[in-house]
């Protein structure tokens, strides 16, 4: 049974950083796409990145320049760098993989940022 598990949420203020990890496990298959959405109260959940297996990378607008996301296929593992934290970045972030065709997500981390 694959299983997500993310880590790295928590409270920050204006202006810092946070880094985001989430650690697949319990796939005999290749990992292809590895992502990061958010989602903030009374809105829907958006992506925020997405690598695929072979490094090719894509962003949300709003997070261009911010935000970096990287993934250590050895470790079935992916990393979302975020700076310049803005409040509008609070929200609750969760992972999400492909696998084969089937999308799988972790439990989800909340990141604040106070202003």
């Amino acid at each position: 049974q694959v299983q997500l598990v993310e880590s790295g949420g928590g409270l920050v203020q204006v202006g810092g950083s946070l880094r985001l990890s989430c650690a697949a496990s319990g796939s005999s298959f290749a990992i292809n796409t590895m992502g990061w959405y958010r989602q903030a109260p009374g809105k829907q959940r958006e992506l925020v990145a997405a690598i695929t297996r072979y490094g090719s990378r894509n962003y949300a607008d709003s997070v261009k320049g911010r935000f970096t996301i990287s993934r250590d296929n050895a470790k079935n593992t992916v990393y979302l760098q975020m700076d310049s934290l803005k409040p509008e970045d609070t929200a609750v972030y969760y992972c999400n993989s492909d696998i084969r065709g089937y999308t799988y997500w972790g439990q989800g981390t909340q990141v604040t940022v106070s202003s």
